[in-house]
C-alpha cells in the first residue's frame, strides 16, 4: 500500500512542498505511479520520520543533510573542501603583508564590478 503526497504529508507532518524539497535533495525517493504521481510506502515514511528526528537531535537543517549526501556522492567536492579547510591563507607572492588587505579588497572589488 502507498500514500499520495498529500496523504504522506498528513501522516508525517511535512508539507507537500517540503516533501518535494526532501526529494529534490535526494534524501527520500518516492515511487511514481504510471501517471507520475509520487507514491510513499512504509520505507519512505520511516525515512521521513527518522529524518525529522535526525534534524531535531543534531540541530541541522534539511540543506545540511542534503549537502552531506552530496559529499558522499561527489568525492571531488569532498576533496576540494578538505583542501580549502586545510589551507592556511597567505599573502600572494610579491605582495608584502602590509599591502595584503588592500590587495584582497581590490581583488574583490574587481570581481564585483564584472
Amino acid at each position: 500500500m502507498t500514500l499520495t503526497i498529500h496523504e504522506a504529508a498528513t501522516t508525517t507532518g511535512w508539507s507537500p512542498r517540503m516533501l518535494r524539497y526532501v526529494e529534490q535533495l535526494g534524501l527520500v525517493e518516492p515511487a511514481r505511479s504510471p501517471g507520475g504521481y509520487r507514491l510513499y510506502g512504509p520505507g519512505q515514511l520511516q525515512r521521513l520520520r527518522t529524518l525529522r528526528t535526525l534534524l531535531e537531535t543534531h540541530g541541522v537543517e534539511l540543506g545540511d543533510v542534503g549537502f552531506a549526501l552530496r559529499l558522499r556522492r561527489e568525492p571531488e567536492l569532498a576533496a576540494a573542501l578538505d583542501t580549502w579547510f586545510d589551507t592556511t591563507p597567505t599573502a600572494p607572492e610579491g605582495v608584502p603583508d602590509t599591502d595584503w588587505l588592500s590587495f584582497e579588497q581590490d581583488k574583490h572589488q574587481h570581481l564585483l564590478n564584472r
